[in-house]
């Protein structure tokens, strides 16, 4: 069967071949365009050096000449291990040799690629594989995901059947191309003939530049994680809303009341989307409402599942049928096959017994709280929970309740070492530039909805905390601050300081 997703985007071709289909850095790039330097990648993609069908590895640095890279490989049935291009040297060639991959294609700027021959024997692909994605690995090498072209096929129908992705309609692509916000923000809607706006990563975090890159294409559906929210709000109360926006997905890490407050401002003609899912599961759950309930809640429920998906709570080794906190099992058709290597591990993919009717599972390792209503909200990851004065607390249960103060812009609170056999929770608080909040009042704030083991030593900083590669915040970072921080002033909140 062919790649049904790479035909559809080809068939545009053949139909609106003058159509937008990127908007990149002040340039159109059109359907006819795009083919073209696909047709110039498969031709690449021919060369003696690329024989067989193994395995390749591409570093995803986000441009028109990255998509039709991937989109040649999709359309010639070419497993594509997708890295992140801030990935090192050592790092990618390990991971590209771990896939089996023949080599290594670095993009250029008009669809030639150069080429790295990785030094081990290639072997076959998993049938049926497409995409081999790889989780965030921040401290150690990533997990290879196995997406296959079934799984790219559903996801990406039922993303153009759930928003306006089709002809007519702008995307904001924000996310890196290998991180897996992409299958909606580029495929999908490259898929049903809609125009992505790709977001430059040179100039990702400049707000000024995200700024007037919305004003001048004006997109209509606008995916991300909290970083580029916080850097749009950043723009102040009185900045002029994106009238056009109609869409605004909310996803990667829990999004705070006061920055859901900011945006409610900025996007008031849009409906606000709390996306829940994981790289190995892509989108599970779903819960839409405006942008006055988005304002207004102190915490967005997760929603019910997309059609086809299931979740189950499993708490001590039983699955909770009411109310109760356990651990997501999420089961969707949009989901991976299982990690790549032997490596990896595959235990977070529970398989049913031979013979039996039970789909595959997957272990989220997100504590999720269920009420007596049926509603589902996030309470934490499950391996981040610490030990505190004999109470086991969830560290994102904290940054929850610091993040429901007005001030408070992102918090992150990881544990440190203390005296005796507990550690001891440290919040790395970002506030608004033009507050007087003090961490005495943000201590005050969090006691007065904490248990006392629960109750962080505060660090009030203005400056952005510390990000990963997908834009999520880097604990290990704020970790090193911390440390830092609990030497020079222990035991006491602090008052902002210019940089984290």
């Amino acid at each position: 069967m062919l790649d049904s997703l790479a035909q559809d985007i080809l068939a545009h071709d053949r139909r609106t071949p003058d159509a937008p289909a990127l908007l990149w850095n002040g340039t159109t790039l059109t359907y006819g365009e795009l083919a073209a330097l696909a047709d110039t990648a498969a031709v690449r993609l021919a060369g003696p050096d690329l024989h067989g069908d193994a395995p390749l590895a591409v570093r995803a640095v986000k441009s028109p000449a990255s998509i039709a890279l991937v989109l040649a490989c999709l359309l010639a049935r070419r497993t594509v291990l997708l890295l992140s291009p801030d990935l090192g040297r050592l790092a990618a060639a390990r991971l590209a040799e771990r896939a089996g991959c023949v080599g290594l294609l670095v993009p250029g700027p008009d669809a030639e690629a150069s080429f790295e021959p990785v030094p081990v024997p290639a072997r076959p692909a998993p049938a049926g594989s497409a995409l081999l994605l790889t989780t965030s690995g921040s401290t150690k090498l990533p997990k290879t995901v196995r997406l296959s072209h079934t799984a790219l096929d559903r996801f990406t129908r039922w993303a153009g059947s759930a928003f306006p992705l089709g002809t007519g309609h702008r995307v904001l692509s924000y996310a890196p191309l290998n991180f897996d916000l992409s299958l909606f923000d580029v495929w999908a809607t490259l898929r049903h003939g809609g125009c992505v706006i790709p977001v430059d990563p040179g100039r990702a975090a400049d707000p000024r530049h995200l700024t007037g890159l919305l004003r001048q294409t004006r997109p209509e559906v606008v995916q991300a994680v909290p970083m580029l929210f916080r850097l749009l709000a950043g723009a102040g109360p009185d900045a002029e809303p994106f009238t056009s926006v109609r869409h605004v997905l909310l996803t990667g890490e829990h999004t705070p009341r006061s920055l859901r407050g900011r945006l409610a401002r900025l996007f008031p003609r849009a409906e606000f989307h709390n996306v829940y899912g994981c790289t190995e599961t892509n989108d599970s759950l779903l819960y839409s409402c405006g942008a006055r309930e988005a304002a207004g809640l102190e915490t967005l429920p997760l929603g019910g599942p997309l059609p086809g998906a299931r979740v189950r709570l499993v708490s001590d080794g039983r699955e909770l049928d009411g109310p109760g906190t356990g651990e997501l099992f999420v089961h969707t058709p949009f989901q991976a096959d299982g990690y790549l290597g032997a490596e990896d591990g595959d235990d977070r993919f529970v398989r049913p017994a031979p013979g039996t009717s039970e789909p595959v599972w997957f272990r989220t390792g997100d504590l999720v709280r269920r009420d007596g209503e049926g509603r589902l909200t996030l309470v934490g990851r499950d391996d981040f929970q610490v030990k505190v004065g004999g109470v086991r607390v969830s560290p994102e249960a904290v940054e929850q309740v610091a993040q429901s103060h007005p001030e408070v812009m992102e918090a992150a609170v990881v544990a440190l070492a203390a005296p005796g056999p507990d550690a001891r929770l440290h919040a790395l608080v970002r506030v608004a530039p033009d507050c007087a909040v003090t961490g005495l009042q943000l201590l005050t704030h969090c006691s007065a909805w904490l248990p006392r083991a629960a109750v962080p030593t505060v660090h009030l900083t203005r400056e952005p905390l510390p990000t990963g590669i997908t834009g999520k915040v880097d604990r290990a970072r704020v970790r090193s601050v911390l440390s830092a921080r609990q030497h020079a002033r222990p035991n006491r909140p602090t008052q902002p300081e210019s940089s984290a």
